[in-house]
């Protein structure tokens, strides 16, 4: 019986990064994405790297984000948005576009369906309350 893999022996650093370059240049040029992409500044470099380190630890990979910046919350840092269930939609929207564009496996989308789901209703902060304010641990990496 083969060991289940985690998404970051799936994509690898990489390929993670690949991931995470897509899912900007997607919402960056997406109609459908632009409530989530003004909440964003102009050059989305920064944004590139920080996600990439995010879930480069969050996917099963070494720890970057939370080696550079002492940390893995989500929550905080998006406090000052309004993130309701269409700013979630909308991120969702372009990490699922992002996924088809690097090519993911079937299995790799659906073993990440659920987790990114909670990622990005975790940070919602209108419209109810949010899945971390039930389970404050829900998105954090390793």
């Amino acid at each position: 019986m083969q060991e289940a893999q985690t998404p970051y022996q799936l994509l690898g650093e990489q390929g993670i990064r690949e991931l995470t370059s897509a899912f900007y240049d997607i919402m960056d040029s997406l109609p459908e994405a632009a409530g989530v992409r003004a909440m964003h500044a102009s050059d989305l470099a920064p944004m590139k790297e920080k996600l990439a380190e995010y879930l480069i630890g969050w996917m099963g990979g070494p720890p970057l984000y939370a080696d550079k910046y002492g940390t893995v919350c989500m929550t905080t840092p998006h406090e000052h948005y309004h993130i309701g269930p269409e700013e979630r939609d909308q991120w969702l929207l372009c990490m699922d576009k992002a996924l088809e564009r690097i090519g993911a496996s079937e299995d790799l989308i659906k073993m990440l369906s659920v987790p990114m789901f909670r990622i990005a209703d975790a940070v919602r902060n209108r419209e109810g309350p949010s899945a971390a304010a039930a389970n404050p641990n829900i998105i954090a990496a390793g």
